[in-house]
């Protein structure tokens, strides 16, 4: 702490503290549900309001810079010019950091080619002359100069911006070894590469204090340059000049002329109001009370109401029974599992909570309300139906889970926890225990608690959930939430043996190519060693440099198919066929792993895991097992039809996507081909090549392909041709041809991304809704990559929502009709139910009416079926 009988004025550089709290805080964490990032403001926020709290400034500025430029760069135009360009997500937070200063009338000084240094600068000899302790706050080592008996620099450490290590004039001269004032002299002869500024060849840190001792000063070190003898005596005379411009450059100016001079900084009250608007915009609910707890409680008053955390009532089961048959409306129900069974139960109104240990006599005492259509909402309610399931008991009356309807509001920044969501929806901070502590020094919430939460937490959603995508929640995700607890709980026979008799001849396969590898290049190396390949390479055989990586340059698959391309070696060959034994053997030992007791692999779908609303699978991943190769044949052959069960049925969907296309685009072309019941890919050929559909090649036929799947995803010219393996002109060519014959997909894919930049999101068919705020980015990069994104995401998340509507209804259709064959997987564009002895004509029916009836669009859903044993030879 400063001396406290003399004022203490604190000024703060904006630039510098705001862009390592950028780095230091994971932008994705920090995202408001219209994806302003504000992880930067939130940082620097956090680190000002510890500052306030801890060193009590009585007088206090922030200093930002303007721009890059500034008098320096007009002195050496390469000033700074090494610099990275800004981070797209850190632009943007500086006007809304500024706004929160302002809010708590914090005074924030700039000027037109002046650096922010320049005015800490000023500030700090205008404050010590006139008396004041001053407090000088900078991620910038060139404000080490400032450091006097009167100025104190508060610098980062190496664990970012939560914590400042003080340099006064011992602190420096024991870090450095030379007085402040001297650090410059110091980076003038090192150079500072942040700023682009060139030292003396060879001369560290070191030599420079040496130099300094011993000659006194840097001006009197360049008079007698010529005593230095060596290399390095004969760098410093070559580089005279760049020595006086370092030093020239990193003198801070003191004079700058400001509107405002320390006693014109008194710390004012702050406007409360204006800094919960702000800070309500920025979703920054619980760093609102930390503001006004630093600015003290005599500043400013926070009239919002406090928050009282209800106290549960504990209760037998038949009490709790009791209660839920008195209650009407909603409620939120929380299970405590362990080992996937329940062990406890707490349920929540919107004041009374009840919770009771679970035992089987509870769940059969509480079974009547969990099934019964009472209304009830949950916060990630799959793993506790799924416990609830193993119990013997339904639920029903699911009207809400917290987790997917803040996915469905925010797919590109999914909250993870209800504690996230209970900060961002409610400002508030759930009660949660230290998992690092074995005795927690406080207590987390309880499971009637958590529930309160829960059912607080889903009421806010609901005010912010638009119209069209609160009906996709409830009327596509949660009936297929309750649909794959049922398939998790029933999982698909796989079969151990078959998995590792492949897994044996991979591994034998994979040691047969090493050997055929080192004996084409001579000797052993480790295969899957990137350091070692890239010497073997492009050292030893000399193949043709890749893209440059931290690491050296890339030997991913994609960089060594491009060699192979252009200078074809064996050694690659051999090496692509190791790394993909080598991998299948790793998926199927994934599966293998992950079969149970039952001889049934439970693997778990997340409804979460994207941003188009597709299902992803984990624990293990069946979403990575090849596709239509002779080795995914043979994993899939693993796949067995479980006892009691005749044989498993196969249906997906036939160029799904390109009938949502023809769909959406409205082009008669596209609607015909589907309509006439022709080879899609033929029909547009025809059209596109000017011949007749008999006519069009497989080579014609492997080009339209290409183009028809490619525009869905933005694939360019260049991008065509080189999955095509044409020149440039030639796919240019193709894809005017394309969009002459089918030029309602070209209007379609345009109009769609302009609307999308208007509104700021995408829309399914259904109405799931996904954000692009890159798409107004004036980074060209991330723009280009929005608008590809946005050509493809109303087309895919249709396709995903119409399978989770056949989904659903086929599960549902099967409990209805009182038949035991279920769904087991759904993979891709395809389901995988299996079938009871004698339901196969019953079952086929339900798979194909639900499957084709799931959308209403212009061109028919066409379903493919096939039956078999295993996986495998179900394939159709």
């Amino acid at each position: 702490m400063t001396d406290s009988a003399k004022p203490t004025l604190m000024v703060v550089d904006g630039h510098s503290l705001a862009y390592r709290a950028f780095f230091a805080l994971p932008v994705e964490n920090f995202t408001t549900k219209d994806n302003q990032h504000t992880n930067a403001i939130y940082g620097f926020l956090s680190m000002l309001v510890n500052l306030i709290k801890t060193e009590q400034p009585t007088h206090m500025a922030i200093a930002f810079d303007t721009s890059r430029h500034s008098f320096r760069t007009d002195e050496y135009p390469e000033y700074k010019a090494t610099r990275s360009e800004t981070p797209q997500e850190f632009r943007g937070q500086i006007p809304l950091l500024q706004d929160c200063l302002a809010a708590m009338s914090i005074p924030v000084l700039t000027k037109e080619g002046i650096e922010a240094d320049d005015i800490l600068a000023t500030l700090a000899k205008q404050g010590s002359a006139q008396g004041f302790d001053v407090l000088v706050v900078s991620g910038d080592r060139d404000t080490i100069q400032l450091v006097n008996d009167e100025v104190t620099l508060l610098y980062p450490s190496v664990q970012g911006v939560s914590q400042l290590k003080r340099y006064d004039p011992i602190t420096v001269q024991e870090r450095y070894g030379v007085r402040p004032e001297q650090y410059p002299d110091i980076a003038a002869l090192v150079g500072e590469t942040s700023d682009n500024l060139p030292g003396v060849p060879k001369v560290g840190e070191k030599t420079a204090v040496k130099w300094l001792t011993q000659f006194g000063s840097l001006d009197e070190l360049i008079d007698r340059a010529d005593e230095i003898k060596g290399v390095v005596g004969g760098n410093l005379r070559d580089h005279i000049e760049d020595v006086r411009r370092n030093r020239k450059l990193n003198r801070l100016l003191t004079d700058v002329e400001l509107p405002f001079g320390p006693a014109d900084l008194t710390v004012a009250p702050i406007d409360a109001q204006a800094v919960r608007d702000i800070f309500a915009r920025l979703e920054f609910r619980t760093l609102l009370p930390r503001v006004f707890e630093a600015v003290g409680a005599g500043a400013v008053a926070d009239d919002s109401p406090a928050v009282v955390l209800p106290s549960p009532v504990e209760s037998s089961a038949a009490e709790l029974a009791d209660w839920l048959a008195a209650q009407n409306g909603e409620l939120a129900v929380t299970l405590v599992l362990a080992g996937g069974m329940p062990i406890r139960i707490g349920v929540a109104g919107a004041t009374d909570l009840r919770e009771s240990d679970w035992t089987e006599a509870a769940a059969d005492i509480l079974r009547p309300w969990l099934e019964a259509d009472s209304p009830k909402v949950m916060h990630e309610a799959k793993p506790q139906v799924k416990a609830l399931l193993r119990s013997g008991i339904r639920v029903g009356g699911l009207t809400y889970d917290t987790i997917l309807a803040g996915w469905m509001l925010r797919p590109s920044f999914p909250d993870k926890t209800l504690g996230n969501l209970v900060e961002r929806y409610l400002g508030e901070k759930l009660p949660e225990a230290d998992p690092t502590q074995l005795v927690p020094e406080t207590d987390g919430a309880t499971p009637s608690q958590e529930a309160w939460f829960t059912l607080r937490t889903a009421t806010a959603l609901r005010e912010d959930i638009p119209e069209s995508v609160a009906t996709v929640l409830t009327d596509i995700e949660l009936p297929t939430l309750l649909t794959l607890a049922d398939m998790e709980i029933a999982g698909v026979a796989v079969s151990h043996d078959v998995l590792s008799t492949f897994s044996g001849e991979l591994a034998t396969r994979a040691d047969l190519i090493a050997q055929d590898a080192y004996s084409t290049i001579g000797r052993e190396v480790n295969l899957g060693s990137p350091k070692q390949l890239q010497e073997v390479l492009f050292e030893e055989l000399q193949l043709p440099k890749t893209r440059k990586t931290k690491t050296g340059y890339s030997t991913d698959a994609a960089s060594l198919a491009d060699i192979q391309e252009k200078s074809p070696h064996p050694f690659l060959e051999q090496l692509s066929q190791h790394r993909e034994a080598t991998k299948l053997r790793q998926i199927i030992e994934s599966l293998d792993t992950a079969i149970k007791d039952d001889h049934r692999i439970h693997t778990t779908y997340v409804q979460t895991g994207s941003q188009t609303g597709r299902l992803s699978s984990t624990d293990p991943n069946l979403q990575n097992i090849p596709v239509r190769t002779e080795e995914s044949r043979r994993i899939r052959s693993a796949f067995e039809v479980g006892e009691g069960y005749e044989t498993l049925l196969t249906a997906d969907y036939s160029q799904i996507e390109m009938r949502i296309m023809a769909h959406l685009s409205g082009d008669e072309g596209l609607i015909e081909a589907f309509n006439s019941g022709e080879d899609l890919h033929r029909f547009v050929g025809a059209r596109v090549f000017g011949v007749d559909p008999a006519e069009v090649t497989s080579a014609m036929r492997t080009k339209v392909k290409a183009m028809s799947y490619g525009l869905v995803y933005g694939l360019s010219a260049f991008g065509l041709s080189k999955q095509l393996r044409i020149e440039q002109s030639e796919a240019k060519q193709l894809m005017l041809e394309y969009f002459a014959r089918f030029g309602a997909v070209r209007d379609y894919l345009r109009a769609s991304v302009l609307a999308a930049k208007e509104v700021g999101y995408t829309e399914t068919i259904f109405g799931r809704r996904r954000p692009f705020p890159d798409l107004t980015s004036p980074n060209r990069v991330l723009r280009e990559n929005a608008e590809r994104a946005a050509l493809n995401a109303p087309i895919q998340g249709s396709a995903a929502d119409i399978m989770k509507i056949a989904l659903f209804r086929i599960h549902d259709d099967l409990v209805t009709a009182g038949l035991r064959s279920r769904v087991l997987l759904q993979i891709h564009d395809e389901l995988v139910v299996e079938v009871g002895p004698g339901e196969w004509d019953a079952a086929e029916q339900i798979v194909r009416t639900r499957m084709a009836g799931a959308a209403e669009l212009t061109v028919p859903l066409d379903v493919q079926v096939g039956r078999g044993r295993d996986w495998n030879e179900a394939a159709h």
